[in-house]
């Protein structure tokens, strides 16, 4: 069974999902990693989730104020091992549900293209792909998508 907890970042299991996460990510951007690490600092999160399987942490995202409208998805995680089971559709229905209870319309993500799982599981969630905004403009690596909530 799978559990799902809210925090900030400040919890010691979001800490370590990231760093997880960020081991992950500097393989697959090499290069580019240093740039997209400079916009995930987590010190600022307010609204974390981590989940859990038999009362282990096995994943992790959270939200932040993009606009007065959205808020932005960002520190997606599932570990390895136990990825397609369902826990990143977990997630990212439990962030989108904390954005509408904090009144925000829509959520706003960025993935990297070279990430195809995340963008299957992204549309699987019904985003759909826009323009890439803000420090993701020109970014080749870079997909952004939005999504609506209802």
């Amino acid at each position: 069974m799978i559990t799902i907890n809210r925090c900030d970042s400040g919890h010691t299991d979001f800490i370590t999902m990231v760093s997880f996460l960020d081991k992950e990510l500097a393989v697959i951007d090499g290069r580019d990693h240093d740039f997209y690490n400079a916009f995930n600092r987590i010190n600022l999160i307010r609204h974390a989730v981590v989940a859990y399987h038999k009362g282990q942490p096995v994943g992790c995202g959270a939200i932040k104020v993009f606009s007065d409208e959205a808020m932005e998805i960002k520190r997606m995680y599932v570990s390895p091992d136990i990825r397609n089971h369902g826990i990143g559709k977990l997630i990212v229905t439990e962030l989108e549900n904390w954005a509408r209870e904090l009144s925000y319309v829509k959520c706003v993500l960025e993935t990297g293209r070279r990430q195809p799982d995340a963008i299957a599981l992204y549309k699987k969630c019904g985003y759909q792909q826009i323009p890439n905004y803000g420090q993701y403009i020109g970014m080749e690596n870079s997909v952004c998508f939005e999504k609506r909530l209802k």
